[in-house]
């Protein structure tokens, strides 16, 4: 328990808007004003990561008051103003009280971490809520559980460390023992998500991350624990960021990206670069960007190129692929497929990345299955399809039902209704499993598609039982 001498803090105030800093955004969009911010920072050599993101917690009033580089950057923007006129505290109000979570983030670098903070849904059943505070738990004892455990100071900011006395404690810094944490916290959450699906933990993985990059400000012991703790960082960032991305909140992921990025680049990292590129290139192909989605397989193949992995080649190459389908470009497209196919027979090498045990001859066949569902060639996506869903590992049931998904999907759109019914009826079954909006959206456009097939053998009951599904708020 804390000393009685301590004063105990008064709660948080409720963030209020800044109005000011939204009326000077204008008819841009977040992302198009954050690229000016971005702009600016070059003209006066200044850098920062500046994203939606940010400009979105700025406007909610999650920002009190930037750190003095975006100060300077904003003052660049709109000169003759002061940081009262955009709205913001003065600086003096801020750091004249007791720090919590949010003046942390007011205060620090330029380069701020992302957060996100969402309660429990109302809506869910208990027992989902249930699962989501057991995955938060879960991936919160992998920090506080380790050999020497997190340092307590180091993630009091984060509201993590459970003493409060912990929050007065010096920073120290960061050793093997939470390298080896944070480490455990990417595997965790990928296999959270291959059984499961991203939907609940999403809203719980973000406390990890937070963790993450608060190794990183307090430094770490010897150089190689701090170039461990970059590449957990940006894995960890790129792992919730594809959490966000199948629960269908591409902006998030996006964010997310751009920071395991940008962190690559800081630690001149070409193996996390290549795992971020790789990602960008598959969120821009859903968002419907297939130039994006093309040009950033492309930069994963040349970040990729010197580190000996011919299956990882082979994946950036259905990326590609992927990037060629959306531009309609079916000879490109079959280029990249021939090419993913010869690299992945070369089979697995040590130099594969850990992140990638993932794709396997069912991952091939589910992507090549997307690549012609693109392209309109219903009758090859399903055989593709129905080959991944066949050689996937019943125990990740996850990708069990994405792929069973595509395939019926394909079927319903190549005017086999009474098929596609039946592998639909097979993804709802592992719907009680699985929490992916994706694959909800999936199976949502098939049923579009099937209603006017109702009478066909087996479709007017699968249509009924999706319609019975909750749907997510």
């Amino acid at each position: 328990m804390a000393s009685s001498t301590v004063t105990s803090p008064q709660p948080p105030r409720p963030p209020q808007p800044n109005l000011a800093f939204r009326q000077l955004r204008g008819q841009r969009s977040p992302a198009e004003f954050a690229a000016a911010v971005r702009r600016a920072a070059r003209e006066i050599g200044e850098r920062v990561c500046c994203d939606a993101r940010y400009v979105g917690r700025v406007e909610a009033g999650e920002i009190r008051c930037p750190n003095y580089a975006y100060e300077r950057v904003f003052l660049h923007m709109f000169p003759g103003r002061t940081l009262t006129d955009l709205g913001f505290a003065p600086r003096s109000s801020v750091r004249g009280r007791a720090r919590t979570t949010d003046d942390a983030d007011e205060t620090k670098g330029a380069c701020e971490p992302y957060e996100t903070q969402n309660p429990p849904d109302p809506h869910q059943s208990d027992h989902q809520n249930d699962e989501i505070y057991e995955e938060s738990d879960v991936l919160r004892r992998l920090f506080m559980t380790s050999g020497a455990t997190v340092a307590a100071a180091s993630l009091s900011p984060l509201g993590l460390a459970h003493d409060a006395s912990a929050a007065q404690s010096p920073v120290r810094r960061a050793g093997a023992s939470e390298a080896g944490a944070l480490e455990e916290a990417v595997r965790r959450i990928r296999l959270l998500d291959d059984r499961h699906g991203a939907d609940g933990l999403y809203r719980r993985a973000a406390a990890p991350l937070r963790a993450a990059y608060a190794l990183l400000d307090a430094g770490a012991t010897r150089r190689t624990t701090a170039d461990r703790l970059h590449s957990g960082a940006g894995e960890l960032a790129i792992s919730v960021g594809w959490l966000a991305h199948d629960s269908g909140r591409f902006d998030d992921a996006r964010s997310h990206y751009a920071e395991a990025l940008a962190t690559a680049r800081m630690n001149g990292d070409e193996a996390l670069e290549a795992h971020a590129f790789c990602n960008t290139a598959f969120l821009a192909r859903d968002a419907g960007r297939p130039r994006e989605a093309l040009r950033a397989a492309q930069a994963a193949q040349r970040a990729a190129r010197s580190l000996g992995s011919a299956r990882l080649m082979s994946l950036l190459a259905l990326r590609e692929a992927g990037g060629w389908a959306g531009l309609a470009d079916r000879t490109g497209c079959e280029q990249a497929l021939a090419r993913a196919q010869a690299l992945f027979e070369r089979g697995h090498s040590d130099a594969d990345p850990e992140w990638m045990s993932f794709y396997g001859e069912a991952e091939l066949e589910g992507l090549e299955a997307q690549c012609w569902s693109t392209l309109g060639d219903w009758r090859r996506a399903a055989r593709h399809a129905g080959r991944a869903a066949q050689l996937q590992d019943p125990h990740f049931t996850r990708n069990l039902a994405l792929y069973t998904a595509e395939l019926a999907d394909d079927l319903a759109r190549g005017g086999r209704p009474d098929e596609a019914a039946a592998a639909g009826m097979r993804v709802l079954d592992l719907l009680g499993e699985v929490q992916s909006s994706r694959i909800q959206t999936m199976l949502a456009g098939t049923a579009r598609v099937l209603l006017p097939h109702r009478r066909a053998s087996g479709v007017s009951a699968f249509l009924e039982r999706h319609a019975s599904l909750p749907r997510t708020p």
